[in-house]
């Protein structure tokens, strides 16, 4: 990380830190192009010359080891040309939804233009043509809204940029300012905004008649509340009644037992007797056979 920022006047100091987890043995700090590094987490430059712009990038040594790179640090040195111009198409004043698109112009022939918004961690650049670029923002959302400054430099010379142009305040009306008050759109529409910058919700305010009586807001909310009151309490009771009248009549029809009907069991089959075996007969006629 650089601070206080990555686009540095030339001139000005600037920090380049290296961070890792706790417990690290050594650090690493590498610039590319041409490469040279120092085994140091912190490098500390009073005052910014092109030779200190390029991409840095960090390592960590835990052990034996050593961490893969950290995300590459591009170091950019601003100032070294004149400011080029900014300016908005169709306004600085946007609605949402709407499109706007952001211009940077330059008095010289550079190749390539930087937009960067106050507050974004990286820029947008741009190709040029005819010494201007044009940065198109796309559908408007209150996320758009801000400072934008834009850069020129050459490709020959990536890190080293113009001064920066005047900063262009970008407003999208409609939606409350971060201070939290409410700002009216000229359609008398007074915006809320939501949890997210994309969801809003808008709130139309009609004009008030003339001569018409001013009656305060929580008026109409307390009557609100005691209508919703008294027609849940009507409910409640018919409901409480309904109920009363289901448990009596059940007390009243009291249940009828039916026991279950013994019936006596069926008599058993007697076995019939063969009076021919009884005197001791011949074998051949008592047989199984013979007696069944």
């Amino acid at each position: 990380m650089a601070l206080p920022s990555f686009l540095v006047p030339l001139w000005e100091p600037v920090t380049v830190r290296c961070q890792g987890p706790p417990g690290v043995d050594s650090y690493r700090l590498e610039r590319l192009r041409p490469t040279e590094y120092k085994d140091q987490a912190t490098l500390v430059i009073p005052a910014m010359k092109a030779e200190f712009a390029g991409r840095y990038r960090c390592f960590y040594q835990m052990g034996a080891g050593w961490s893969p790179a950290s995300e590459q640090l591009e170091l950019v040195a601003t100032g070294a040309f004149d400011k080029p111009s900014l300016s908005a198409r169709p306004s600085t004043e946007v609605s949402p939804g709407g499109r706007v698109t952001l211009q940077c112009r330059a008095t010289y022939g550079f190749d390539r233009f930087a937009l960067y918004k106050e507050g974004d961690p990286r820029t947008s650049q741009r190709p040029g043509k005819w010494y201007e670029a044009d940065f198109s923002l796309g559908a408007v959302t209150p996320a758009v809204g801000g400072t934008y400054r834009c850069y020129s430099f050459s490709s020959k010379s990536p890190y080293l940029w113009s001064a920066p142009s005047d900063p262009l305040e970008l407003t999208v009306t409609g939606f409350p300012e971060a201070s939290g008050k409410v700002t009216a759109s000229p359609l008398g529409a007074v915006s809320a905004l939501a949890s997210s910058p994309e969801s809003s919700r808008n709130i139309t305010v009609p004009p008030r008649a003339p001569h018409a009586p001013i009656v305060p807001a929580r008026q109409y909310y307390t009557q609100g509340n005691l209508v919703r009151i008294c027609l849940g309490a009507v409910i409640l009771v018919v409901l409480v009644g309904l109920l009363a009248e289901d448990w009596h009549s059940r007390k009243k029809r009291p249940l009828r037992r039916v026991r279950a009907e013994q019936r006596p069991l069926p008599p058993l089959p007697q076995a019939r007797k063969s009076h021919g075996c009884e005197d001791g007969g011949r074998p051949d006629v008592c047989s199984p056979r013979a007696c069944h």
